[in-house]
């Protein structure tokens, strides 16, 4: 990707003002103008999400939910394993980014995948799934957690969530997790704040309240443009309790 793409999306994460009265039209204000050139620059950005899908078991027949899937991208981490899928459905409220997504399917001819263009804390698939994820997309959901009680419904018994996002950590951690400083904690919400991404310290907690823990990881990434800053981030699979 050429450098003036770069200072494109830059310009849009950076100074483009992000307009619009609900979540789905500010998501379309701030990616609508910057659909196209989205991957390159988050697979830069956004680290840890192969390492999460490629920790997933994947069993032939499961049905899987993206959860604020936008592109497709994530799915490319699958490799040849998504032809292990009955169903895989992309859930997102941009329909610029389901576009790219829609072409992704088509060149790849993903005949098992399909995209659906609304809410992540209101729908629901016809039927429970076995694999749940959101790659990223928990930050940028207001109401982050209806997100993960949503995902709990439509998972079957003993069904997996993988979330892999940005965070900060709580003032008092649990033991053996991470723990930032206040500069740390402090900075990196104010910074992402401007393009309505929240990082939370909360998610993991929430987490685990909910699932059985699998594997869970929490590291720090480059920004690009950035080179002495590390943003924290978190990769968490959990299972789904077999009973209640």
């Amino acid at each position: 990707m050429s450098f003036t793409a770069d200072l494109k999306i830059l310009w849009h994460m950076a100074v483009s003002p992000i307009r619009g009265k609900t979540h789905s039209e500010r998501l379309e204000s701030f990616y609508g103008k910057q659909a196209e050139g989205y991957d390159d620059f988050r697979r830069r950005l956004l680290q840890g999400r192969r390492e999460m899908w490629e920790a997933l078991p994947v069993n032939d027949g499961d049905r899987a939910v993206d959860m604020g899937g936008g592109t497709g991208a994530n799915l490319e981490f699958l490799g040849d394993r998504i032809a292990k899928f009955q169903q895989l459905q992309l859930v997102d409220l941009s329909g610029s980014l389901l576009k790219v997504a829609q072409e992704r399917i088509k060149a790849r001819g993903w005949n098992n995948v399909s995209t659906v263009e609304t809410d992540a804390t209101t729908w629901t698939p016809q039927e429970s799934v076995d694999l749940v994820t959101f790659s990223y997309s928990l930050t940028m959901i207001p109401d982050w957690f209806a997100a993960i009680d949503q995902a709990y419904k439509m998972l079957k018994p003993g069904g997996l969530i993988g979330v892999v996002d940005f965070y900060v950590s709580r003032k008092y951690p649990d033991t053996g997790r991470a723990k930032h400083s206040w500069l740390t904690s402090t900075f990196w919400p104010n910074w992402f704040r401007f393009d309505n991404v929240f990082p939370s310290p909360d998610h993991l907690p929430y987490l685990h309240r909910h699932f059985t823990p699998v594997k869970v990881s929490e590291h720090r990434a480059r920004i690009p443009y950035m080179p002495f800053s590390r943003v924290p981030y978190y990769i968490f699979i959990g299972r789904k309790p077999e009973t209640p």
